[in-house]
């Protein structure tokens, strides 16, 4: 009659055994996810730092004035905000913010 309750035991020891195994596994997983789910957001917000940049860069070409050394910062509204830094005549550099991510472009006349 020992045998049985022998056999209950191992499968209950192979139960919590699996369940763990698989608890490990969904932690693992989702772990994964709520880095990349984070990358991707972080990726949003590059893009709206880089086309605040590209406005800078825009909006220095439009007006032509390439006399001033550095502009204040401006926003776009939304959190997006710009400045133009004129390094030498011929060079414009344009960095865009948002949300903590910098994005810069410089272009040569």
């Amino acid at each position: 009659m020992s045998k049985p309750n022998q056999q209950q035991g191992v499968i209950l020891y192979l139960a919590v055994v699996i369940t763990t195994i698989m608890l490990a596994i969904a932690l693992g997983v989702s772990s994964i996810l709520l880095g990349q789910i984070k990358t991707i957001k972080e990726m949003g917000f590059s893009v709206k730092a880089f086309y605040g940049a590209d406005t800078g860069v825009e909006r220095a070409l439009k007006e032509g004035d390439f006399g001033s050394s550095e502009a204040s910062p401006e926003s776009l509204g939304g959190g997006v905000e710009y400045w133009v830094v004129y390094s030498d005549p011929i060079t414009i550099q344009s960095y865009g913010t948002y949300k903590g991510v910098r994005r810069a472009i410089e272009i040569g006349l």
